[in-house]
């Protein structure tokens, strides 16, 4: 599916600078690294939208970021630097 851009809640970004120490904007990063993982979030996906994980580096830290496509754009729900993502960055890479 061909992305065009990035877009998210500008108050959901906020809060999660608030509780993770890490931007939307930055986080995105992640989804440039190429040795990236990409899961699909189980837990979170309902029958009309599927729901993911990127494990990526950013800098030099590895980002959780959650997301899912719409409209041609990848939206951001979510990002912090969460050990369980860290240990699936490492496991693949």
């Amino acid at each position: 599916m061909p992305v065009s851009s990035f877009e998210w809640d500008e108050s959901k970004n906020e809060e999660n600078i608030k509780n993770h120490g890490i931007s939307f904007d930055k986080a995105q990063d992640a989804l440039f690294d190429p040795n990236r993982k990409i899961a699909i979030d189980i837990k979170h996906s309902t029958k009309e939208e599927t729901r993911y994980y990127c494990f990526g580096k950013v800098d030099k830290n590895i980002v959780t970021v959650r997301f899912t496509y719409r409209v041609g754009k990848i939206r951001i729900f979510g990002a912090g630097y969460w050990r369980k993502g860290k240990k699936e960055y490492e496991k693949k890479n």
